[in-house]
């Protein structure tokens, strides 16, 4: 099996260079026992940046995204907890199914454009990250992102598409990691979706943390309902499914709450509606980021199918609004960056927008949620 990084000349020859290439992880066993050995030791992020951009040197710089201050008059002495929520799209679709007519084969090269989700998720230093359509989980995710000290879960689709992909890479699904230095797990769910009373397809991590600083609980979630138009009354049953374990999980909203994902719905769609309505309380972070803080973003995925521009606001970062403050948010990309070619790129690896926020616990423990 070949196990490098191609051109390449990494100082980490066990890092970069040990992840895999391509191909199922069962045809690439020796790389793994490798990661093994390797993933104990720790990582310095400096490092493995450095090493992304030197993989990166022939494509154009990252593009500048600010934080927007969103910070009302409320003081604290605590370390905001920054979630990121980002569908980094699958490798196997991004290559064999997805059909971005606009986006170079060149771009959408494993060995460059894994250096450059990474650098997105190094740039932006997430406490908790929460991601959807992983497929390079156990070969790249895992093994890097453990070792810069994060705590690793992966729940993969029952019968995802990547494995109709030839030479794909396993199952993709959703994956959560979190700073084992800022917070202490104390349960986790993996759940798989239901609508109508049947199992479905589409799953979700939950898992509640108690924050080393605070002392307080919370839960965090991520999930990836059922794409396309025609499945809207199927993505309201899973989006129901999934409040009810989360109320289960929260005892009835007692435990503050952030939902991340990808619901493949507008906020037109009744899904939606159910999230913004339930009794959990909770409201959508990027709201925040319009001028009456009632509209959500624009687009989150912007790309080019043969059926033409498909430009929709579909991810978000659900929080529970009376227990939690969110402090900060990082701006979209502008159209004029994403370019006439939209999403992907070689300027960036996904037909997803990265969403990152800050939050703060409100500083009344007592408060209703």
């Amino acid at each position: 099996a070949v196990c490098s990084m191609g051109n390449s000349t990494s100082r980490l020859y066990s890092v970069l260079a040990k992840t895999l290439r391509s191909g199922a992880v069962s045809q690439h066993q020796d790389c793994l026992e490798q990661l093994d050995s390797a993933r104990l030791d720790p990582l310095d992020p400096k490092d493995l940046l450095e090493e992304c951009q030197t993989v990166l040197q022939k494509r154009p710089p990252r593009f500048q995204r600010n934080f927007v201050n969103l910070k009302k008059n409320t003081a604290s002495n605590h370390r905001p907890i920054r979630v990121m929520q980002w569908n980094i799209l699958a490798q196997a679709l991004g290559e064999g199914k997805d059909n971005f007519v606009q986006c170079p084969m060149e771009a959408l090269k494993w060995e460059e454009r894994k250096c450059l989700i990474l650098e997105e998720i190094l740039a932006y230093k997430p406490d908790i990250l929460c991601l959807q359509e992983v497929d390079h989980y156990f070969d790249t995710f895992e093994p890097l992102l453990s070792r810069l000290g994060y705590q690793c879960t992966f729940f993969p689709k029952p019968w995802s598409p990547c494995l109709d992909v030839e030479h794909n890479n396993g199952p993709d699904g959703c994956a959560m990691f979190f700073l084992k230095e800022r917070f202490e797990l104390i349960s986790s769910a993996n759940i798989r979706l239901t609508a109508m009373k049947l199992k479905t397809n589409q799953v979700a991590i939950a898992q509640t943390l108690k924050c080393h600083e605070t002392g307080r609980l919370f839960c965090i979630a991520v999930t990836h309902l059922k794409a396309r138009t025609g499945w809207e009354r199927f993505r309201s049953a899973q989006g129901c499914d999934l409040l009810q374990n989360l109320k289960n999980i929260t005892q009835g909203a007692k435990i503050p709450l952030i939902v991340c994902g990808d619901f493949n719905a507008e906020p037109t769609e009744e899904v939606y509606r159910e999230f913004s309505n339930s009794s959990l309380n909770l409201n959508s972070a990027y709201k925040l980021l319009s001028p009456d803080g009632q509209s959500e973003p624009p687009y989150t995925t912007w790309k080019i199918r043969p059926s033409g521009e498909c430009r929709h606001t579909l991810d978000y970062i659900w929080y529970s609004q009376h227990a939690l403050n969110v402090n900060s948010a990082l701006g979209l990309l502008t159209e004029e960056q994403i370019g006439p070619n939209r999403l992907p790129s070689f300027n960036y690896p996904s037909d997803h927008l990265s969403l990152v926020c800050d939050f703060s616990f409100n500083q009344d423990p007592d408060r209703l949620l």
